[in-house]
């Protein structure tokens, strides 16, 4: 049976907005938490950008539910030795409700130190010897590592949960979901792909799936419409553009191409619970084993009211 998760959005909310949601997620009946980890938000407009360390602090106090970074990039802007810390910490703060959610990253958070943006071959190459790095870190044993990408020396992390922390990769294309079968405890997607997640599941051996994604609940469609291209148009670009381009104002550039209308086709927008659930329903429908939803904009206390009353008992048996 799947298990439905509110994502909290770092872009759009500042720290205390995001563990207000979450509590308000936790009443309504949500019973676990994704939490974006960025730099830099896609769009000015969107405004926020906490640090999701600190962020995740905060929700170990503040609620009881399972929370996964969706996702963290170990790979540039953060040595990997340091994620296995602050990994660790998180683990031990939620008492071991804390899964750490990886991915390649994008340019948009990973350039700002000056490093050069390498290929999404190298990247994968990165993102597997961090998850390496991370690993024996977490064993509480001091380690020394010597490889392609990363230096460690005599590093030994002494706050450790009771638990190995499990370690979730994201994957947006078949390449990254072999590596996420191979490596990963489990995988993270935001597109709602069947032959993916089957794919993922053959190579893992049956590992657990974790999909998100966006909807806007308003009082009419255009108003979430509206409300969607204004926050989230750079959902609408295709490619590579994403992992790319390195500044909020050339996501604002790449987006003015984005219509209203092509954000309604891809986001769901109104007060139709019905569209709402079928938005659920394909990642059930693809195996997802939790789905993760955000609520773009305001209106979060008639959202979180709406969902709790009429969306998530609808996939509890």
């Amino acid at each position: 049976m799947v298990s439905i998760g509110y994502f909290l959005s770092s872009e759009e909310f500042g720290p205390k907005e995001l563990v207000r949601q979450a509590r308000l997620a936790e009443e309504a009946g949500f019973e676990r938490l994704w939490i974006s980890d960025h730099f830099h938000p896609w769009l000015d407009e969107q405004g926020n950008s906490p640090f999701v360390w600190s962020v995740i602090g905060a929700l170990s106090e503040a609620v009881s539910l399972p929370i996964t970074t969706a996702v963290t990039c170990p790979t540039v802007r953060v040595h990997p030795a340091i994620i296995a810390q602050a990994a660790a910490t998180a683990a031990v703060q939620t008492e071991g409700r804390f899964i750490l959610g990886l991915g390649s990253g994008e340019a948009l958070n990973e350039h700002i130190l000056g490093d050069p943006w390498p290929s999404p071959g190298v990247r994968l190459d990165m993102l597997e010897e961090s998850v390496e790095v991370i690993r024996k870190l977490l064993t509480g044993k001091e380690i020394s590592f010597h490889g392609e990408f990363y230096e460690v020396q005599e590093a030994r992390i002494y706050t450790l949960p009771e638990q190995p922390v499990p370690i979730y990769i994201s994957g947006f294309g078949p390449q990254a979901t072999d590596l996420a079968a191979r490596i990963g405890d489990g995988y993270c997607t935001v597109l709602p792909d069947a032959d993916l997640i089957g794919r993922f599941r053959e190579g893992s051996g049956g590992k657990p799936v974790q999909g998100g994604l966006k909807v806007c609940w308003a009082e009419t469609e255009e108003q979430g419409r509206t409300t969607a291209h204004r926050l989230w148009r750079n959902e609408g670009l295709a490619g590579q553009l994403a992992q790319t381009m390195p500044r909020p104002r050339d996501f604002e550039a790449a987006a003015s191409l984005v219509t209203p209308e092509a954000i309604g086709e891809q986001v769901v927008c109104g007060p139709d619970l019905d569209r709402h659930a079928a938005a659920v329903r394909e990642f059930v429908d693809a195996g997802a084993d939790e789905v993760y939803v955000q609520q773009i904009g305001s209106d979060h206390e008639e959202f979180f009211r709406l969902w709790g009353k009429e969306v998530i008992p609808a996939f509890r048996g």
